[in-house]
């Protein structure tokens, strides 16, 4: 079930956004069914709520009855919150997925979504509460952007106002201008903003730190990600949405053959609704994984750029791991213990040295 990883293949250096993605989609491709098994249950129950709620909160501006009107709001309000719960799985499973990345590149242990999920419940409560916190930083560094972004608006309308009675191009440069900055800066700084969170769920199960102490790590170790971390995410968003087209496509057409109008969401019969609902969780739990590689590979990374973390996983290779004792120096454990298990004996025989990137 899993590949052995041929660490001498390129030379020791810090990667950049196209490597990353290059790297996160080899082992993607190595590990296509563990990883989708990994990634289909938060998927799942976030597009269970999802379904639901789209289902259910479109009938509340249609329907005539008071009753029906609050049974459809007090589905669609929990509905909600177990989407969102899948969201938050979603951050949990990473930190597990991160732990089974960093023991595959160290131990050359197989990568499946049994460790994946041990190592997640031998944390839980801690990921659950890290991944609160992330979501809360997450929907606030949304709040600001939009701020910024109702900002940047205000100020075009003022200027388009003001230059409509000078020059009709004028105008639609102003707004040209504006929509263009507006999208950059917002961008930019949703990431620079939602960034410096994105290795907690790494540091807590890699690392074995706390939660607050988990926070304190990713803020230190997120310096000067936004570029590579916006490339990833970029991708991400754009295969998804492929993959979504490709499997929207067949539905509209199957749907236009046979009289419904895939345009007007008010008269699409349920099984329309549902197929339609269905096939955008469908391309997540395709493309998901290869978020979670590439948040991870992109942890890893940022330990290579800022601690020498490939000097240090090929030390462990070689010489074994250092006890499991409370230091915060480089020269710690490589892979902190969750189980209280000793570590596994040191190799008869040395293996080649490279950087622990390195994906074949």
């Amino acid at each position: 079930m899993s590949a052995t990883l041929s660490p001498n293949e390129l030379p020791l250096a810090p990667l950049g956004a196209g490597d990353l993605i290059d790297r996160a989609v080899r082992l993607y491709r190595r590990h296509l069914f563990v990883l989708i098994r990994t990634a289909a249950p938060p998927v799942i129950i976030g597009a269970a709520g999802w379904i639901v709620f789209w289902i259910y909160f479109r009938k509340i501006f249609t329907t005539p009855e008071t009753e029906d009107l609050l049974l459809y709001l007090t589905v669609s309000f929990f509905s909600f919150f177990v989407s969102m719960g899948g969201y938050l799985f979603m951050i949990v499973v990473m930190g597990g997925a991160s732990r089974t990345l960093v023991a595959h590149l160290l131990r050359n242990e197989p990568v499946t979504a049994r460790a994946t999920y041990a190592a997640v419940r031998a944390r839980f409560w801690s990921l659950l509460a890290a991944s609160i916190l992330v979501l809360i930083w997450i929907l606030v560094s949304l709040s600001v952007v939009w701020f910024l972004a109702y900002l940047v608006i205000l100020i075009a309308t003022v200027l388009a106002l003001v230059t409509s009675a000078i020059a009709t191009w004028l105008t639609v440069v102003i707004v040209i201008l504006a929509v263009v900055i507006g999208l950059a800066s917002s961008t930019w700084l949703f990431f620079f903003i939602a960034g410096r969170v994105a290795y907690v769920p790494q540091v807590l199960l890699v690392e074995g730190k706390g939660v607050f102490e988990s926070f304190s790590r990713s803020f230190s170790l997120a310096r000067g990600n936004v570029r590579r971390l916006m490339a990833m995410t970029l991708f991400t968003t754009f295969a998804t949405y492929s993959a979504l087209m490709v499997l929207l496509v067949p539905l509209g057409w199957y749907g236009y053959l046979n009289g419904i109008d895939p345009t007007n969401s008010n008269q699409w019969p349920a099984w329309y609704s549902i197929a339609y609902s269905v096939l955008g969780p469908l391309s997540s739990i395709l493309l998901t994984p290869v978020w979670m590689l590439g948040l991870s590979l992109l942890y890893v990374d940022e330990r290579v750029r800022h601690e020498g973390y490939d000097i240090e996983l090929m030390a462990a290779r070689q010489l074994g791991e250092l006890p499991d004792v409370n230091v915060s120096s480089p020269l710690g454990t490589a892979l902190s213990s969750i189980s209280g298990k000793q570590a596994p004996p040191v190799p008869s025989t040395p293996r080649s040295t490279g950087s622990i990137l390195n994906i074949t």
